[in-house]
């Protein structure tokens, strides 16, 4: 780690000057008096038109670890084609875009009424490219209404990922006197030059007008990118973490005014080797027993341990300066392939911490059976830190407000399961499901033959269809792991399409309890309490219509089971 501190009176003497002289030493930025009297006046909000390609002269794509197939000669001309398998894979409680493709989450923020969901997307192809924000809108985080792209691709380059902030207090100055607004944040990228832009919006975030004087930081890098920022009260500044990607460090900046801007310090090289650094957040979290940690989100793409993207934290202190963290130990996010670029929530009541993230991956997104559309966002996640068995201070995610969307339980009366039994329940066709179990699996037999120790003590959890696809997730009580195996349904075939992942639960402990959701294409568990988690993307290629339960060399207490159809959440069509 390497810092470029100045003491904090000193650092808000410069920011208060850069704000009145309006230069910084890493480029020159338009002068903020200047930008305050030249802002016209908020218009009336217009109907939005449709998105519009700014022109088809580009031959090289921004510096990105992912290819974008949708600024190759031909690809957007591709007619988008719907198909069988856009409607059977489609989530039913997972947004999805209606058609083109989506990645990273961006902006997501809280207004005070409705939670905002921006996102990369490319409306003319489902293929990464061409990105504008998207923008969606809930009251729950559950149900989401479409609106019209907030931010699009211009001539400056493409909208890549950033932030919205409440500029409540209009620090900037680009709202009318005694009015604030919504600000966006974000990088426009093009293959010469990564710099980050900054608009405002007068409509509560349905559209955003580009600040006049724009970038408002720009160090020269072709690989600079993905800023998010956050009011730091001890300091009493806006700070911004931004990615130099190539360099594998996260950049820390200071500004008053969300224009002009001061660098403070790096953080990195740390963590996994990969290739690009992206999408960092820095959040103040509660430590469940008392206390609070800062924790720094960085994602990875590719170099992740089981292959791709992977999204790592750092648990420590910020003091509005730099980020020091509390050990050398990372931790990911995820135990399997297809959660990225996870993004926080600002303005949360509370200080609640809330992620939404990509449930895909750059390594076989693009290739995906869906034809006219492609990209899922997680459902919402509650964060927490808590020390796990061995005493490091973990990340525990669970799904947020779910059971708002459970209809009537579906009755399975499994309790108990002797060694070598099962017990199955049929499952609604099309229908996304709940389910939730605490198991203790029995203690091993004695006298076991040596070559069969190995064999003893597992809980599976099959679903499955009567043409021989399963979905199988395991417990091994007697290595204490836990896995994920998705390798027996034939929808989809990749190279990269990797079907089997396991994480470690707690050692010496028989007991495990999960939750799992599962919803079409994609499956997210939640086990030990939410210290291990595992997102993926499923493609059976027939419906899985049953759930099996099943105790090997050992048997299991099902101390509790509960399963649960969820309501349908957007207008999308899908099997129900």
């Amino acid at each position: 780690m390497t810092d470029e501190t100045t003491p904090r009176l000193n650092r808000r003497a410069a920011l208060s000057s850069l704000a009145t002289l309006g230069t910084i030493g890493l480029g020159t930025i338009g002068l903020g008096a200047a930008a305050r009297a030249g802002t016209p006046p908020p218009a009336t909000p217009t109907a939005p038109t449709p998105p519009q390609a700014p022109d088809h002269t580009r031959k090289a794509e921004p510096n990105a670890s992912h290819p974008s197939p949708a600024d190759q000669p031909g690809v957007v001309s591709r007619p988008v084609v719907k198909t069988q398998s856009d409607v059977f894979y489609r989530p039913t409680i997972h947004f999805s875009p209606v058609t083109g493709f989506m990645n990273d989450p961006n902006g997501l923020i809280f207004d005070g009424t409705y939670y905002h969901l921006y996102y990369q997307y490319d409306p003319f192809a489902p293929y990464a490219g061409r990105v504008h924000w998207g923008h969606a809108t809930s009251t729950d985080l559950l149900h989401w209404q479409d609106q019209p792209i907030a931010i699009p691709e211009t001539r400056d380059g493409e909208a890549y990922s950033g932030c919205t902030v409440l500029d409540a207090k209009n620090a900037s100055g680009l709202f009318d006197a005694g009015q604030g607004g919504m600000a966006a944040i974000y990088t426009r990228a093009s293959p010469h030059r990564q710099a980050q832009y900054l608009a405002v919006s007068r409509d509560n975030g349905q559209s955003f007008t580009e600040y006049a004087h724009n970038p408002i930081l720009d160090i020269g890098s072709n690989s600079f990118r993905d800023p998010q920022v956050m009011f730091h009260k001890p300091t009493n500044q806006w700070v911004m973490v931004v990615a130099k990607s190539r360099l594998h460090q996260i950049a820390f900046y200071a500004s008053i005014d969300l224009i002009h801007w001061v660098h403070l310090s790096d953080f990195g090289p740390s963590g996994l080797f990969g290739v690009d650094y992206e999408c960092p957040n820095l959040i103040e979290m509660a430590l469940e027993g008392g206390g609070t940690r800062w924790v720094l989100f960085v994602s990875v793409n590719p170099g992740g341990p089981t292959g791709g993207s992977i999204t790592q934290y750092f648990v420590g202190q910020f003091d509005g300066t730099r980020f020091v963290p509390d050990d050398t130990v990372i931790g990911l996010t995820d135990f399997a392939k297809d959660a990225y670029a996870m993004q926080v929530y600002g303005n949360m009541p509370r200080d609640e911490a809330v992620s939404i993230a990509w449930l895909g991956n750059w390594q076989y997104c693009q290739e995906l059976p869906t034809q006219s559309w492609r990209g899922i966002m997680t459902l919402p996640r509650t964060m927490t830190l808590r020390r796990d068995f061995a005493g490091w201070i973990r990340l525990a995610q669970n799904p947020r407000g779910l059971e708002a969307l459970r209809g009537p339980a579906i009755p399975f009366a499994a309790r108990r399961l002797a060694a070598g039994s099962s017990a199955q329940v049929a499952l609604p066709p099309g229908t996304a499901l709940d389910l939730s179990l605490s198991v203790t699996v029995d203690e091993r037999p004695h006298d076991l033959p040596l070559g069969d120790k190995g064999r003893t003590g597992r809980f599976v959890i099959v679903f499955g269809n009567e043409q021989g696809e399963s979905l199988t997730i395991g417990f091994d009580a007697f290595s204490g792991q836990l896995w994920l195996d998705r390798n027996n349904l034939r929808g989809f075939a990749q190279p990269f399409f990797t079907g089997q992942f396991s994480t470690v639960l707690n050692p010496d402990d028989r007991h495990f309890d999960i939750h799992i959701v599962l919803d079409a294409c994609t499956l997210e568990i939640f086990a030990n309490g939410g210290l291990s988690v595992g997102t993926a993307l499923i493609f059976p290629a027939g419906p899985l219509d049953f759930l099996r339960l099943e105790a090997s060399g050992a048997g299991a207490t099902i101390d509790t089971l509960a399963l649960y159809p969820l309501q349908k959440v957007m207008q999308r069509e899908s099997m129900v």
